[in-house]
């Protein structure tokens, strides 16, 4: 029997299939998708379907026949924000010319790819539009790099979404996929349900995530109505979504959910409700934790006034324990009670140990000796805890003091350890952040500095600024290459406060090179100083034109 598909009854000779419809049926596979072309007698569909596409590339390379004119788009419209001044629009032109990158050795020249986004953020802030002329160039850059897509798009505003609508190239700006996508506000309710019921998923979590942060009640009840409808990916991403806008009276939902189908949607549940100090989950949670370590003797070797910490960590995890999100098979090469250990430890109010070992604080909790092998575990757990329900105090105390020679990274995080010392720093004020960060190089240098400085506020303050140059500046007279320390110079390219130039200009002279410098290195490290310098004058002629100041 023949499994040649059928002829469509829509296509002949004269009338070729569309392109779309050719390449869809190509990418799927004539097995899968019936071609839309006429297959001759002996002749296979996949043979016929690369007929048409030849024979439609030839149409389309020759001319189009003439054709009634389409329907006329209505016009764009208004965007009443203020036009860029004159230099700014001729920087934005140039740093969208210059999207490619060089791709290989820069030399002194400044990357103009890696100050966009801070040009885009300095104009969305001072709420200008873009120009239409660049409009293009604009969209193409959001659909290339998503991680440009809010600032480019906000840049863009509605003019670029109506233009969006004429182009499949810019289509997702349509979808709000990290764009300014165009949402019914709390005066259209009936809106608002139709899109929630019949939007694409993207926007779906766009809405929610807006009314979200309007109204926290009005978007869990939004999402009340089709959740037992929804699939479960679809679910958690939801719940995931309320994280940002949590509220205690989230907790009755949440805590259905912890019967969830999905393994992972109970998951998240139960870590959401975790962070509700007042929640029942968490009160749950603390009962289990503390019962599980308690005041103890002076840990061996230790002054018999000291007190240290006891672990018994539970021996089994039974069905409460598992509702409320516990995981029962511990991850390859973790024994089972820690495990079970770190995820009660984590899940309970950190608020509760203070009034559970006598009233101590955060910083004399962490000091107390911990009985067995059990103190990494448990210091980890907390760590997690503390980033969770963002508690300050307990992240200074597991942080330690950074300029202490004896509180060096791997003596925060032993080998074993699972702790993220960059959250927790996260968890601190931003000018707490920059302080403990700086003190931190100053003592230990830039090795593990580099994620640190991806979390403090832009432009640095001055002393963190001042550490990582004179950390910079220690690397360059040992000899070293300045590659070794690239991502820190690309951080400092972006993140010194432009002020700083001048101060730098004596860094870009060739030094001599100590003994046993690798060979050349001067001339590399005054080249990055160099452009270095470069990025800083750049960026503040940027925020100069940006502000219309002549230049």
């Amino acid at each position: 029997m023949s499994t040649t598909p059928p002829t469509p009854p829509a296509t002949t000779a004269t009338t070729p299939a569309p392109w779309p419809d050719l390449l869809s049926a190509a990418l799927l596979g004539t097995e899968r998708r019936t071609p839309p072309v006429a297959v001759r007698a002996g002749q296979s569909a996949a043979a016929a379907l690369l007929d048409a596409a030849a024979v439609s590339t030839v149409r389309r390379r020759a001319a189009l026949r003439p054709a009634p004119a389409g329907e006329r788009p209505a016009p764009a419209p208004d965007d009443p924000r203020p036009p860029l001044p004159p230099a700014a629009r001729r920087r934005l032109a140039l740093l969208l010319a210059d999207r490619g990158g060089s791709g290989s050795r820069r030399g002194t020249d400044p990357d103009l790819t890696e100050l966009l986004p801070q040009w885009l953020a300095a104009a969305d802030g001072r709420g200008y539009r873009a120009p239409e002329a660049l409009l293009p160039a604009l969209l193409d850059v959001a659909r290339a790099r998503t991680d440009l897509r809010p600032a480019a798009l906000a840049l863009a505003g509605p003019r670029g979404l109506w233009l969006a609508r004429l182009n499949d190239n810019w289509k997702f700006a349509l979808r709000g996929i990290g764009g300014a996508l165009h949402l019914p506000g709390p005066d259209a309710p009936e809106a608002v349900q139709r899109l929630w019921e019949e939007g694409l998923f993207a926007e779906r979590v766009a809405l929610l995530t807006a009314v979200r942060r309007r109204d926290p009640e009005a978007g869990r009840e939004l999402l009340a109505t089709t959740w037992a409808t929804e699939r479960a990916e679809d679910r958690l991403m939801f719940l995931d979504s309320l994280g940002e806008t949590l509220t205690p009276a989230d907790e009755p939902f949440l805590e259905q959910a912890l019967s969830d189908r999905s393994r992972t949607v109970r998951a998240t549940a139960a870590e959401l409700l975790s962070a509700l100090p007042a929640s029942a989950l968490a009160a749950r949670m603390a009962e289990r934790s503390l019962a599980c370590v308690r005041p103890a003797g002076p840990a061996p070797g230790a002054p018999a006034a000291a007190e240290s910490l006891a672990v018994d960590p539970p021996r089994a995890c039974d069905a409460g324990m598992q509702r409320d999100g516990v995981a029962p098979k511990p991850p390859s090469g973790r024994g089972e009670r820690a495990w079970w250990l770190a995820q009660l430890v984590e899940a309970a109010p950190l608020d509760r140990w203070t009034a559970h070992l006598g009233g101590r604080t955060p910083q004399e909790i962490v000091a107390l000796p911990v009985a067995g092998d059990w103190q990494t575990e448990l210091h980890d757990a907390w760590c997690r805890a503390a980033v969770r329900q963002r508690h300050a105090d307990w992240a200074r105390a597991l942080l330690g003091a950074p300029g202490d020679p004896g509180q060096a990274a791997t003596e925060m995080a032993p080998a074993g350890s699972s702790r993220d010392l960059t959250k927790l720093l996260t968890v601190l004020p931003a000018d707490e952040r920059a302080r403990w960060a700086a003190e931190f190089i100053a003592v230990h240098g830039l090795a593990d500095a580099f994620r640190m400085l991806g979390v403090c506020a832009l432009p640095w303050s001055e002393p963190l600024g001042r550490a990582v140059v004179d950390a910079l500046d220690i690397a360059r007279d040992a000899g070293s290459y300045p590659w070794s320390f690239s991502g820190v110079m690309g951080l400092a390219e972006r993140c010194l406060d432009p002020a700083a130039a001048d101060r730098l200009e004596m860094l870009t002279a060739v030094a001599d090179e100590p003994e046993g410098a690798s060979p050349g290195s001067g001339g590399y490290w005054a080249e990055a100083f160099q452009r270095l310098v470069g990025t800083l004058r750049l960026r503040a002629a940027m925020r100069a034109e940006l502000s219309g100041e002549p230049s």
